[in-house]
């Protein structure tokens, strides 16, 4: 039998660590960049941290494929709602249009997805929706590989109105935690601030074993989209 070849069948997977977590402001996501495909890393500074529109984001995590599917077909949707009402979608209006589609296609699709995003009418929101399609609104939440080893750390550490800063800090520790421990998480921490204002991108290097993760890199500056 012949195992070096089984990356050329095997499907594009975003077997990862994804994140949410409301702040006083808004919300902050953030996610890994390895995209793996079966043992073989395909992409090592992959963005999971995909626009739906100006003020809302989705975290990607499951099967590439369906995952990029899914959100490109609700971004059209929201886009087409907004352009006949004149309004920009909710938060929990995007969030039933990822889980419709999750809950629908269930038995065919592999797509763990976090919708997050600030809306006039709730402010900063984040809904939860792992394989399956159910959909839940939660102050914090995580999904992919690299979840099951942050659960205490989240626990532990979690504050109700954190400052923008506090929060930033509290998602990537949280990331880097989960790179260093899951196999399938890794590359950069990809960081999104959402708020009334729009959007702003950081991303951070992961710090060399035997740093403190409290001592990582600082970001690298990026474009701020309004």
């Amino acid at each position: 039998m012949d195992f070096g070849n089984d990356w050329m069948n095997a499907k594009h997977s975003t077997g990862t660590t994804i994140m949410a977590v409301e702040f006083k402001d808004g919300v902050i996501i953030g996610a890994d960049s390895r995209t793996s495909t079966g043992t073989y890393v395909a992409n090592r500074v992959t963005d999971k941290l995909t626009k739906v529109t100006d003020h809302i984001y989705c975290c990607r995590s499951g099967s590439a494929a369906d995952t990029q599917a899914i959100a490109g077909i609700v971004a059209y949707s929201l886009n087409y709602h907004e352009n006949q009402t004149g309004e920009e979608p909710l938060v929990a209006e995007a969030a039933a249009e990822f889980k419709k589609y999750c809950y629908n296609y269930r038995d065919e699709l592999v797509a763990g997805i976090i919708v997050a995003g600030w809306d006039k009418t709730a402010g900063g929101q984040v809904f939860s929706i792992p394989l399956g399609g159910l959909c839940v609104r939660e102050k914090v939440t995580i999904g992919g590989s690299g979840s099951s080893y942050v659960y205490g750390f989240v626990k532990e550490y979690f504050k109700e109105n954190m400052s923008k800063e506090e929060g930033v800090e509290f998602v990537k520790k949280t990331v880097f935690h989960a790179m260093h421990h899951d196999g399938s998480s890794g590359g950069v921490c990809r960081i999104g601030i959402i708020t009334k204002e729009g959007v702003e991108r950081r991303v951070f290097f992961a710090p060399h074993d035997g740093v403190n993760i409290s001592e990582a890199q600082q970001p690298i500056p990026m474009a701020t989209s309004a």
